[in-house]
């Protein structure tokens, strides 16, 4: 049995705005007990084996984990061939779709629309009722899709996983956050309540430490920032030019507790906790 077959499939295709889309998820517990939901959305390689082995994580630290599947297939391989190959087939992909904006400075994601109706669907279940809202955690392409999550009341625990779009081919782009002005105003109103863990490693050329500076502009105290250090990185043996903090590049040793990456999962799951418990 492959990973991706120990997960179901919600309400599936989930359709909303003109798009339809395939939705995984996994129940903390068993169907009696209640537990918060978390959104999670996939990297740019695809909803790989490490995106599942993370929602697994969560869910035995005490949640429900909702996977969209916004490209390719479920559960594809982590080989290196293969991560590369996909990342070249769906970054073309991404380029022309209208789902998504790789380019665009200042214009939010055509997906972020179904995205928020998926955030609405899924806190309307009775077993999430009796929580503050949900967690929204996108990663990688879709790091800064959670900032036009936020402008919707249901989500309350906003995470930006090094957020890479817009893509950073020019000085403009990698300062950008790759939402309109009028979402981002919403969103940095809502953050004071919500507020917003954003992370990145220290070396990450894909997410651009401008993108952080701006980030830190625009939030200010709404906003947390845990940066994973070059030092840190060394100490542990994480590869050179690390970008996947909680998939590719994160560490589950035996023995090693304070590896760089279970602190950064460590401090995500406290975070969940402490705004939707």
């Amino acid at each position: 049995m492959s990973l991706i077959d120990t997960f179901s499939q919600f309400e599936s295709p989930f359709s909303f705005d003109g798009m339809t889309h395939e939705v995984y998820w996994k129940r903390a517990g068993s169907s009696n007990e209640r537990s918060p939901a978390i959104l999670l959305m996939h990297e740019l390689p695809g909803m790989t084996e490490s995106c599942l082995e993370f929602a697994n994580r969560l869910v035995d630290n005490g949640f429900t984990v909702y996977l969209p599947l916004l490209f390719g297939k479920a559960g594809e391989s982590d080989a290196i061939a293969t991560v590369v190959a996909n990342s070249l087939i769906y970054t073309a992909q991404i380029c022309i779709s209208k789902e998504f904006n790789a380019l665009k400075e200042r214009e939010s994601s055509p997906i972020t629309n179904w995205l928020r109706a998926l955030c609405r669907q899924i806190y309307s279940l009775p077993e999430h009722q009796s929580f503050s809202g949900i967690g929204a955690i996108g990663m990688c392409l879709t790091g800064g899709f959670v900032l036009s999550l936020m402008i919707d009341e249901t989500v309350m625990a906003p995470v930006a996983s090094q957020p890479s779009l817009p893509f950073g081919l020019t000085d403009s782009q990698k300062k950008a956050l790759g939402i309109s002005p009028d979402e981002l105003a919403i969103a940095k109103e809502r953050a004071k309540k919500t507020g917003l863990l954003a992370l990145r490693f220290e070396e990450d050329r894909i997410c651009p430490r401008e993108r952080f500076d701006t980030l830190n502009k625009e939030f200010e105290d709404s906003i947390e920032c845990k940066i994973i250090s070059a030092q840190e990185r060394k100490r542990d043996g994480i590869r050179p030019s690390p970008h996947a903090i909680f998939t590719i590049d994160f560490a589950d040793k035996q023995g090693n507790p304070h590896h760089c990456t279970q602190e950064a999962l460590e401090r995500l799951i406290k975070f969940l906790r402490e705004r939707l418990f």
